[in-house]
């Protein structure tokens, strides 16, 4: 690592790189596709006078439970850590937080950990959602490619 951060290849590792959790994204799909499937068809399965008992608030609220489901099932599914020469971008569901590589003093994934974790030099931690403990070896591998770009 250079001191304004690491170069493209450093330990191996091209940059930009970006890391996105594969188990929460395939799960998100599929559940939700799944979701979407079972709603319309129990839907449309039910005769037209089951239909018209539905009164309009109990439509509005089937539908923002729906919804509130799928914003949280797409926040867990956008998570990723981006790095480029500058820093580190982690977003987890809405939020996103931008990294200076010197701001990081350490990358942790201890046995069962369920995600990374970045040790920041100001005593506090971020959760990096998108290197999942449950993906395996592919978050074995984005670990240490990780930990080669903090150093």
């Amino acid at each position: 690592m250079s001191a304004t951060g690491p170069t493209s290849g450093a330990e191996g590792v091209s940059l930009p790189r970006t890391w996105r959790p594969f188990g929460v994204r395939a799960a998100g799909g599929i559940f939700g596709l799944a979701l979407v499937i079972v709603l319309v068809a129990a839907w449309i399965s039910f005769p037209a006078s089951v239909r018209e008992q539905f009164t309009l608030w109990q439509r509005i609220t089937t539908i923002a439970l729906f919804g509130g489901f799928l914003a949280v099932e797409w926040g867990l599914m956008r998570c990723r850590a981006t790095a480029t020469s500058d820093g580190l971008t982690v977003v987890n569901g809405y939020r996103s937080r931008r990294f200076e590589w010197a701001q990081i003093v350490a990358v942790r994934m201890p046995a069962g950990a369920p995600w990374l974790s970045l040790d920041l030099d100001d005593g506090t931690t971020c959760a990096v959602m998108a290197i999942q403990g449950s993906d395996g070896l592919r978050a074995k591998r984005a670990y240490v490619a990780l930990k080669a770009l903090v150093g």
